[in-house]
């Protein structure tokens, strides 16, 4: 794939193949040494993991999202990207929940410290949707944009190929299209495809921006899209863009939140947030971390580790003898206020894409657009 943070090479004239193809482009990916992660139907929802072949793709299934709520749905047709987003992003495979530092070992007097080695290892993402790719530009530009960079998280980074999907469904937490962030794909990726899943057609239109995406598209059985393919494809994405669950005004939310710190609106959806931190772990943005030590019991090994946490935490925003944030509206008013203002100050965006995954998870649904929304609304009047 093309280089950290750089936007995408001018796609080629699309082309067209069909569902068929799509077990031939696992096959060539997997021939040239990626191992293959895919969405794939567990624990009652549609989820990020290994998958071997084209069977395990959610084929005629789709999701039913609102706040604090998901279910899986029969599609009455059987596409197999015709859902939304699960609960995981794409993160915890670039910047995993858990990642060992180093190692020690005790010999004698002496011990040996081995750093833990960068991984080496080339994943295939298969069926990202726009949101989450404008979520990996963002966390490049976090971990990798400047002095101190994840020297992880870029050997993962700089080894994936992407195989974006257009979204051809909207969830209904969904407000993609108001954030400038979908439902097209337009940040880096090797290959776009937009399904067609109708009219006794089964195919994929795909555009190849990346010398690798050309390789790979040439190997499959294709041909130039028609006109009327790339209009079907088009207005597969305009009818997604044009049924978004949810809104979120881009403009002067940074100055909107900040010059509203003390407002009235923070100890209500304080009442109603448990800290759980739910929404921070779904988060495909959310980059906070903290390092955990461990020994074996006769204390001649040990090792240090990285994991994530959260900014709903006591712990996170301890300093020697309190948390900076003890009450839940301070923790709730950090989360919200980091990710839609003081984000612009540290990386030049809004640390948020426009998901929903942090309403559709909140056990008690609370609603990022609504509560922006609100502080809006009570300037008003």
């Amino acid at each position: 794939m093309s280089g950290i943070g750089t936007s995408s090479a001018r796609p080629d004239r699309s082309a067209i193949f069909p569902i068929e193809a799509l077990g031939t482009l696992f096959d060539a990916l997997r021939g040239r040494g990626y191992r293959l992660i895919g969405p794939t139907l567990r624990d009652g929802a549609i989820v990020y993991d290994d998958i071997a072949s084209v069977d395990e793709l959610p084929r005629g299934w789709s999701d039913e999202q609102s706040g604090g709520r998901y279910r899986l749905i029969r599609r009455g047709d059987d596409a197999v990207f015709g859902y939304a987003v699960g609960p995981h992003s794409w993160k915890r495979f670039l910047h995993p929940p858990r990642q060992r530092l180093w190692r020690a070992k005790r010999h004698g007097g002496e011990v040996q410290v081995t750093a833990e080695a960068v991984p080496e290892e080339r994943l295939a993402l298969i069926g990202i949707r726009a949101c989450d790719l404008k979520a990996i530009a963002i966390q490049d530009r976090v971990l990798t944009g400047g002095s101190y960079l994840d020297p992880y998280y870029k050997a993962r980074r700089e080894r994936i190929f992407v195989v974006a999907v257009n979204c051809s469904v909207a969830g209904g937490t969904c407000f993609c299209a108001s954030m400038q962030s979908g439902p097209k794909v337009t940040e880096t990726f090797d290959l776009a495809l937009t399904e067609l899943c109708d009219d006794g057609m089964h195919a994929f239109v795909a555009e190849a921006a990346t010398d690798e995406g050309r390789v790979v598209l040439a190997g499959l059985p294709h041909r130039p899209a028609t006109g009327d393919e790339v209009d079907a494809a088009a207005a597969v994405v305009a009818r997604t863009a044009a049924s978004m669950g949810r809104e979120m005004p881009s403009e002067g939310v940074r100055e909107l939140l900040l010059r509203n710190l003390e407002h009235p609106r923070w100890d209500e959806v304080a009442a109603r947030c448990l800290t759980c931190g739910n929404c921070t772990m779904v988060c495909p943005t959310c980059f906070c971390t903290t390092v955990e030590d461990a020994s074996d019991v006769t204390g001649v090994e040990s090792s240090r580790s990285q994991r994530w946490d959260s900014c709903f935490t006591m712990d996170f925003s301890y300093i020697h003898g309190g948390s900076v944030r003890a009450s839940p509206q301070s923790r709730y008013r950090q989360w919200m206020t980091h990710k839609l203002a003081t984000w612009f100050d540290q990386f030049g965006s809004s640390g948020c894409v426009g998901c929903g995954r942090c309403i559709t998870w909140c056990p008690v649904g609370i609603d990022i657009t609504e509560e922006v929304a609100a502080i809006r609304a009570s300037e008003a009047h």
